[in-house]
């Protein structure tokens, strides 16, 4: 019989949903995640999901794969290959979950189960659908770690999910889900705590086994400059609806919805200014080493070594100066401003406002502690779930204040929040009721309240939306003009870099490659690494679309 084009287009359609609600029961009545939406992919395609924290991106997926939380419902369509998934049997399910339809997981560090060597994790599903033994599959382990940029990956397939940075994480998570070489790839924010350089080799990656394999792709994200580069067709989601679908040369050049507009007009601009040439200098490093040592695997035939983490770095900050500290995963950013904090062993000089602290004991920072402050790249992690918002961000206070009342507690934290913008309500609150913009504002004023000199910041924006992005940048700079604070603002986003540093330090295998006035090394950078990070991140070439290279 000859096929109709109708039907054609059946046979081409990988996923169809048709009608997904999504709908969780809380105490508060029945929240409506997602609100009857529409979605196709087709064979070798990359659709792109994309809205604001909140919007139902991640829960229409996590309802198709049978994932929601246990006070979730679904109703509607969603078939693969013509096939219910809806209602489907778990048994049933999990022949298709894992081998023809994976994830990417958003937080790799929830989704690996820290008591498990990675390289057990990702053999679990290669063994359970395609049989064998661990060892034959742990063969394939090595060459998927190889596959996604894992260094050395014959050592680290040995590694717990704690001994590895954010990035191999994620990496980790990515080899996982491509273990079975699946029909349908659905990534959640799969980039998000990966450097500049890394999000281009794993989207390219993930490009060039799309076009090997026919895979499809549903790509999950707030980050527009990376969708523009990568996906064939966009859906914007807000509030559970489908606002606008379309290619994405269609979206992103001729954006019908104001919710659309404002998204794509959401990235983090302006630029501060610079501290006075006359500043004094709050926070001064010389030659600071840390070395961590490594043990060797009893079985796996490995020898210990040092790992260079920081390899003689010196750093000046002023007052009211930020310094972005740029560079790939594990360029030693993150450490080298805990060593500066005195928060890990170093080797080397740090001055404090003065003060020689390269041998202070514990003790002897305590009083110091208020003064030198850091805010984590996740909000949520680090507030504790049993503490109500006022708690939390008045800690700091029962400890370098303790002679201060509950009541003055209560109006320094009314306080705090008002100056980051929020309800000071809110101090009567959980964590978990809160979106991830606003947890991380919680964070910056439990940091606020004790009126620090200085302050590191570790990636506290690369889990957010494009649009709170733009605000949690805003505050910070309103921040440091009323109080004259000085920043140590550690990111691998490029954007919000520039908008927030008057000064950039580019870090490469615990060593400054280069450094100078942010306009300088963002438009005439002198090193290669420099040049290769900056191409990375500002490139506007597309990636692995249709017709691309």
């Amino acid at each position: 019989m000859q096929q109709t084009l109708s039907d054609q287009g059946t046979i081409d359609t990988l996923l169809d949903v048709s009608g997904l609600e999504v709908d969780f029961s809380t105490p508060d009545g029945t929240v409506k995640a997602v609100k009857g939406i529409d979605l196709t992919v087709k064979r070798g395609e990359t659709v792109a999901i994309v809205g604001e924290s909140g919007s139902g991106k991640s829960q229409t997926m996590m309802a198709l794969m049978g994932l929601l939380a246990g006070n979730g419902q679904v109703r509607g369509s969603a078939k693969y290959r013509g096939r219910q998934l809806i209602g489907l049997p778990a048994k049933e399910l999990n022949k298709i979950r894992g081998d023809k339809i994976t994830m990417i997981f958003q937080e790799p560090m929830t989704s690996l189960d820290p008591l498990y060597r990675v390289g057990r994790q990702v053999a679990e599903p290669i063994v359970h659908h395609r049989g064998g033994s661990y060892k034959e599959a742990r063969k394939k382990v090595v060459e998927l770690f190889k596959l996604v940029g894992i260094p050395h990956p014959e050592r680290r397939v040995d590694a717990y999910p704690h001994e590895m940075s954010g990035g191999q994480r994620q990496r980790v998570m990515i080899a996982m889900a491509l273990a079975n070489d699946p029909d349908l790839l659905i990534a959640d924010e799969p980039t998000t705590a990966l450097d500049v350089t890394v999000q281009a080799q794993i989207l390219s990656l993930l490009a060039e086994l799309r076009q090997r394999l026919g895979m499809s792709i549903v790509f999950i994200s707030h980050d527009l400059n990376i969708v523009r580069r990568f996906a064939d067709r966009v859906y914007v989601m807000r509030r559970g609806e489908v606002v606008e679908t379309g290619t994405t040369q269609e979206v992103f050049d001729n954006p019908r919805h104001d919710y659309t507009r404002m998204l794509l007009a959401a990235e983090p601009s302006g630029h501060k200014d610079p501290p006075r040439p006359d500043a004094p200098v709050l926070l001064e490093g010389r030659n600071i080493r840390v070395t961590y040592h490594l043990s060797g695997s009893l079985f796996g035939g490995h020898k210990a070594m040092d790992l260079k983490a920081v390899d003689d770095v010196s750093l000046r900050l002023q007052q009211g100066q930020t310094i972005g500290i740029v560079g790939e995963s594990g360029s030693g950013k993150s450490t080298l401003g805990r060593a500066l904090l005195r928060m890990n062993s170093a080797q080397g000089n740090v001055r404090f406002d003065g003060r020689d602290i390269s041998r202070a004991s514990v003790l002897e920072m305590r009083p110091l502690r208020r003064a030198l402050q850091l805010v984590f790249q996740d909000p949520y992690g680090s507030l504790s779930p049993r503490m109500s918002v006022g708690s939390i961000i008045t800690e700091g206070l029962r400890v370098h204040e303790p002679g201060l009342s509950a009541a003055e507690r209560d109006r320094r934290a009314v306080q705090a929040l008002t100056e980051v913008g929020l309800d000071p309500m809110a101090r009567n609150r959980y964590p978990h009721e809160f979106s991830g913009g606003q947890r991380q504002r919680i964070a910056i004023a439990r940091a606020m309240i004790l009126k620090p000199k200085v302050v590191v910041l570790d990636e506290p924006t690369s889990a957010l939306d494009r649009s709170v992005q733009k605000q949690i940048v805003e505050l910070l700079r309103e921040l440091q003009a009323t109080h004259g604070l000085s920043y140590l603002f550690i990111s691998h986003d490029l954007s919000v870099v520039r908008a927030l540093s008057d000064y950039v330090v580019v870090m490469k295998e615990g060593r400054i490659v280069e450094e100078g006035a942010t306009a300088q090394i963002f438009d005439a950078p002198r090193e290669a690494y420099t040049q290769t990070l900056m191409a990375a991140a500002l490139g506007q070439e597309r990636v692995g679309a249709t017709g691309a290279a």
